[in-house]
């Protein structure tokens, strides 16, 4: 106990003699340093913001987690296997990240990656909200207007909304038909819908990759593609038959009425509930 008073005293000693010779200079400089991190560190996460990459993020923190954990508790096998994949990131990280680091550095070229993003948040309730894709979904199916509509969860879909035509408009039914009128400069691809906004118009997403019954088009591989790939849902509406169907996690579910359509979507968006609890109160096809 004696041993620790002297070191604390002398450790108390030496941050005093340090601080002595410090100059308003010094202080400035460390604070303007000190702002500059962090900011790059927020300018970093709003980058990634919306992304896959946040998910990828919380994994690669609960890796190091647990190599931390299985190093303390002394389990060396386990141990020893977590830190090689640990040690193997940093060979795979700007293969994982290779979409966020192309965006940060168009957006670099393109002098916009400090700017503010102009997407923001809402006031409107997830019924209204839910309400309002609905009925538009009916009046595109009686008109057999082709539509692909797709509604963000907890992982956003930047990287594709980057490279579409931004909207940043209320969601509204008749905003929604109007988009998706024939022959108009939005019609093709998917809107993406972020809270109670239209962040986005005219989006290209990924195509599934696995086989699919032979009269489903582009838009409906499409609404299957990016619910595989992110945990997003997809409202489609088939040009040919006027169908009205919902893509989550991958599975499509076809011929939706309204009612029905309603209820998924509202367990989906505002309860939160798994993809599989959801799903099993109807049959996929």
């Amino acid at each position: 106990m004696v041993f620790y008073k002297r070191v604390k005293g002398r450790g108390k000693q030496l941050l005093l003699s340090e601080l002595r010779y410090l100059t308003w200079q010094d202080i400035l400089l460390s604070v303007v340093d000190i702002a500059i991190v962090a900011y790059l560190f927020y300018r970093v996460f709003v980058l990634i913001r919306g992304t896959r990459a946040v998910q990828l993020m919380k994994g690669i923190a609960v890796l190091f987690v647990l190599v931390a954990v299985t190093r303390y508790m002394r389990l060396y096998t386990l141990n020893w296997l977590l830190e090689w994949v640990r040690d193997s990131l940093w060979v795979a990280l700007p293969i994982v990240f290779q979409p966020e680091l192309r965006r940060a550095l168009e957006q670099m070229g393109r002098g916009s990656l400090f700017a503010r993003s102009v997407l923001g948040g809402g006031s409107m309730t997830s019924e209204r909200i839910v309400d309002e894709i609905v009925d538009a979904a009916a009046a595109l199916s009686a008109s057999r207007t082709g539509a692909l509509m797709v509604i963000t969860r907890e992982a956003g879909l930047q990287e594709y909304i980057e490279d579409a035509q931004r909207l940043d408009a209320l969601v509204t039914s008749e905003l929604l038909q109007n988009i998706f009128v024939k022959n108009t400069p939005l019609h093709d691809g998917a809107v993406v819908i972020k809270g109670d906004r239209i962040a986005a118009a005219a989006c290209f997403l990924p195509s599934t990759e696995e086989a699919v019954a032979v009269e489903l088009g582009s838009r409906h591989r499409a609404a299957l593609g990016i619910t595989q790939v992110s945990d997003a849902i997809a409202v489609v509406v088939s040009e040919e038959t006027g169908t009205v169907s919902l893509a989550v996690g991958g599975r499509l579910f076809r011929g939706l009425d309204k009612r029905t359509l309603k209820e998924k979507m509202m367990g989906l968006l505002e309860t939160h509930l798994s993809i599989p609890n959801i799903l099993n109160r109807g049959s996929a096809r």
